[in-house]
């Protein structure tokens, strides 16, 4: 008996990798969050037991401590149990918590990693968080955070003269707006908003860190912001991809 924690990529079902592909077809149990595609979840075999513990904004949602105890009582029955996340399971995907909780229950664990919507977002979008000659590094920071985590100190970030990639962030543009400009950004910084990445309604709102969360920014979007946002592909692939010039 094993459980996987499988990332299953940014959105788009294509950038599953091969790994993720073979066990989730095999699986016999499969644990899915609220982003991750439909189609990936319909390549689970047709007597696999799925379990949806997506946790959307606004409702009632699986305690993460729920989530935890489904997967090790899952573990006990099942000879393959994939437990799939959006992105990759141990960035902002809560997996090393998964794991620890299934390792001390005594259920073996395997990460497959997955294509972080981190990078992928942008790169799909024409967008590079690195770039010679504009941005020499990337961080990527959450922007909802728990209570028992250190606050994010955003003029380390602010100064530190890198792409900056934002993840969970939409609820909190307007914070990190005044956090950022506070610690030292200069209002005028390019912003991209990369909405529903790789999916099929993607859309990016080019604009500036001045106008961040001057109107609401949809869930889920990733937001890219520094010097690098401004350098966008206008075709990537031969695919047009839908541009707003103003804050979404």
């Amino acid at each position: 008996m094993t459980v996987y924690l499988v990332g299953a990529g940014p959105g788009d079902p294509e950038l599953l990798t091969l790994k993720a592909a073979r066990l989730i077809s095999s699986a016999d149990a499969v644990v899915y969050d609220r982003l991750v595609h439909p189609d990936v979840i319909r390549m689970a075999p047709p007597w696999a037991e799925c379990f949806d513990v997506g946790k959307t904004p606004g409702l009632l949602s699986p305690t993460q401590g729920e989530i935890n105890d489904l997967l090790v009582s899952l573990g006990g029955r099942f000879e393959t149990v994939v437990r799939i996340k959006g992105g990759d399971p141990f960035v902002f995907g809560r997996g090393a918590e998964e794991a620890d909780d299934l390792l001390a229950a005594g259920v073996p664990v395997s990460v497959v990693p997955g294509i972080s919507s981190a990078i992928a977002g942008p790169a799909a979008a024409g967008l590079s968080v690195t770039r010679r000659g504009v941005a020499s590094g990337f961080c990527v920071v959450t922007a909802h955070q728990d209570d028992a985590s250190r606050p994010i100190h955003w003029p380390s970030i602010a100064t530190a003269g890198i792409t900056i990639v934002v993840l969970m962030g939409a609820k909190r543009a307007p914070i990190i707006r005044r956090e950022l400009i506070a610690g030292g950004l200069e209002p005028a910084t390019p912003v991209a908003i990369i909405t529903d990445a790789t999916g099929d309604g993607e859309q990016i709102a080019l604009l500036t860190l001045a106008e961040l969360g001057r109107s609401t920014v949809p869930n889920p979007s990733i937001i890219m912001i520094g010097p690098a946002a401004a350098e966008r592909l206008s075709v990537l692939a031969g695919v047009e991809i839908g541009v707003q010039a103003a804050p979404v």
